[in-house]
């Protein structure tokens, strides 16, 4: 891929093309949840450049922790239980998750100060390549969030670029454009992959999680935020809200996660569920909650699971957690 011309800064997306799910990671070539309050968030230090590196890996973690625990959501890991993954519990998600803690404090340092390019491009692959080393050894081999530390680890880097000051909406769409421009660049150091993403994005034409970036993250900002503040702002409660953020991507989303596990079918099964139980009102509905669970038995029964749909929530909790205190350090109120 040739290497992109820079977009100016600020802007809202790359791109309209219809995005899909993903397995990728950095290496990949071409707690409780909260409720939405300042004090739900890390403590942070604030560098010249932007948000401090320490606090931006442990709002990463925040967010892959917090989407771990948000129950109940369809055959995924959650307090419940593995859901349809034979090789994770919780405890094992949030070991990964904090194990992640060093490789995004040093994936927002590498960024911090630069700007999108082959080479910045490269090192991040690097960074992300030891912090997969580091989630294997704290999960025992699984594979807990591969598709996260590209997804979250890019949009880390994105925030640390972003100047002191940005706030609201925009700020979002800076993070996105900036970690989508990082993207567009290749990975020259990068082994030919044969992963899963790989197989099932050749198998079925559809882009994953290279393209979900490239793209400027489409389910976070158009999908998975919108969901979420339009749920608060109907006074749903917090675990409710996400769910149906989760629910809203699931509905869009090619996830090659589940087309991995079960094909055509368990996709099929996966959009018409999230629309059906939003159809009905959502989760927080007597409704919405049944349809909820026959999502659940339905992928369970096909051994299907979101996968990707849960990256890129873990996504839109990072940036939500990120606009709602701002690179100033003070909490802020914003909308889409």
């Amino acid at each position: 891929m040739a290497a992109p011309a820079l977009i100016p800064l600020p802007a809202t997306r790359v791109s309209n093309r219809a995005m899909s799910p993903f397995s990728d990671t950095l290496s990949a070539p071409s707690c409780a949840p909260s409720t939405p309050c300042a004090s739900s968030l890390p403590e942070r230090g604030v560098h010249e450049g932007g948000a401090d590196d320490a606090w931006l890996a442990r709002l990463a973690v925040s967010a892959l922790a917090e989407e771990a625990q948000l129950t109940p959501k369809p055959a995924l890991v959650d307090r419940r239980g593995s859901g349809a993954h034979r090789d994770l519990d919780l405890a094992t998600m949030l070991r990964s998750a904090h194990a992640l803690e060093a490789t995004f404090a040093a994936l927002s340092h590498a960024a911090r100060h630069r700007v999108p390019s082959a080479v910045l491009r490269a090192e991040l692959a690097q960074i992300g390549r030891a912090g997969e080393h580091a989630m294997m050894r704290a999960t025992g081999g699984s594979n807990a969030h591969r598709g996260a530390i590209w997804i979250v680890g890019l949009l880390v880097a994105g925030a640390a670029i972003v100047a002191r000051g940005s706030a609201g909406s925009a700020l979002a769409a800076h993070v996105c454009t900036l970690a989508a421009q990082i993207a567009c660049f290749p990975d020259r150091f990068a082994a030919p992959s044969n992963s899963h993403g790989e197989r099932v994005r050749q198998r079925y034409q559809v882009g994953g999680a290279r393209r979900e970036a490239q793209d400027g993250f489409p389910h976070v900002v158009e999908v998975g935020l919108p969901a979420l503040l339009a749920a608060r702002a109907n006074g749903m409660a917090e675990d409710a809200a996400r769910v149906d953020a989760l629910l809203a991507i699931m509905a869009s989303l090619d996830d090659t996660c589940l087309l991995h596990r079960a094909g055509l079918p368990g996709l099929r099964a996966a959009k018409d569920g999230a629309r059906r139980v939003l159809e009905l009102g959502g989760s927080s509905t007597v409704p919405g909650r049944a349809a909820l669970a026959e999502l659940d038995r339905a992928l369970l029964t096909l051994n299907a699971s979101p996968g990707g749909a849960a990256d890129l929530l873990a996504a839109t909790l990072f940036i939500d957690m990120l606009v709602r205190h701002g690179t100033s350090g003070s909490q802020a109120p914003w909308n889409i």
